[in-house]
């Protein structure tokens, strides 16, 4: 019989992008809770930092108290309301957030708004996430093509986002379990937005996880930066570990033919 020895290698980075002097963008990386989350902030006069920072702080001190990132989710979105009320510069400020807990090579996957996650997979990547976003609905409906949906001006529309108080907030959620060999890509709409998903496979599957997100981010400025850049790669290196289970005490009995 075996059991494993789990570790999840990481790299995670933020940049401003080409176009914007503030990063409005968060991100944490937490292995001893097995977490990792990107925020995109939004809102005047730098509160959009303000909110993606109390959404990756809210969820890493939630998942300290409770185990479930969905809960967590919830509880950075009232963080952020809680917040606006007590400062009135900052009303309307919100966050997207996107976010991974694993326990071993399983994980719960958590998302609000239009930052993303994918699953990239030798050749192939396949998004793990949903937007909720004005064009995804129109996806949905079956009026727009992706194709379309990248060109469309409506396309920063989100119709989700943590802060907003007048709108029952929506989580996305999904579980799954990370194979050998696959990587998981977290990301905001500044890289999404600016290289489609062939450039994402092919980059975020080429070398060492530091030096793909470095590449990742690298392209996305590149190609006109026009957004905050955020962007974390994960894999898992699970390792087969002898388990030895001792016989039970009735058969070493028979074998040596003890008595009580």
């Amino acid at each position: 019989m075996t059991g494993s020895e789990n570790k999840i290698h990481y790299a995670i980075h933020s940049v401003p992008g080409q176009v914007r002097a503030q990063n409005e963008d968060s991100i944490l990386c937490c292995p001893e809770l097995g977490l990792w989350v990107i925020a995109d902030g939004m809102g005047g006069h730098q509160r959009g930092e303000v909110a993606s920072a109390i959404a990756v702080a809210a969820i890493a001190a939630s998942l300290r108290q409770q185990p479930s990132l969905e809960a967590a989710v919830h509880a950075a979105n009232q963080a952020i309301i809680q917040a606006a009320k007590l400062e009135p510069a900052s009303k309307g400020m919100g966050s997207t957030v996107v976010a991974v807990k694993f326990k071993g090579a399983e994980y719960e996957l958590a998302w609000v708004g239009d930052s993303r996650a994918y699953l990239l997979t030798g050749n192939a990547i396949a998004p793990l996430s949903k937007d909720h976003s004005w064009v995804q609905v129109m996806i949905d409906l079956g009026q727009l093509s992706v194709a379309q949906a990248r060109l469309h001006p409506r396309k920063n529309e989100i119709t989700q986002c943590l802060g907003y108080q007048s709108l029952e907030l929506e989580v996305g959620v999904l579980h799954g379990v990370l194979e050998k060999g696959q990587r998981l890509l977290l990301c905001s709409d500044g890289l999404h937005g600016e290289l489609n998903d062939q450039r994402l496979l092919k980059l975020g599957m080429r070398g060492e996880l530091d030096a793909a997100v470095l590449e990742l981010i690298s392209a996305a400025n590149a190609a006109g930066g026009k957004d905050n850049i955020s962007c974390a790669l994960l894999m898992g290196e699970w390792v087969a570990v002898p388990t030895v289970i001792a016989p039970k005490l009735g058969f070493i009995k028979k074998l040596l033919r003890l008595k009580v």
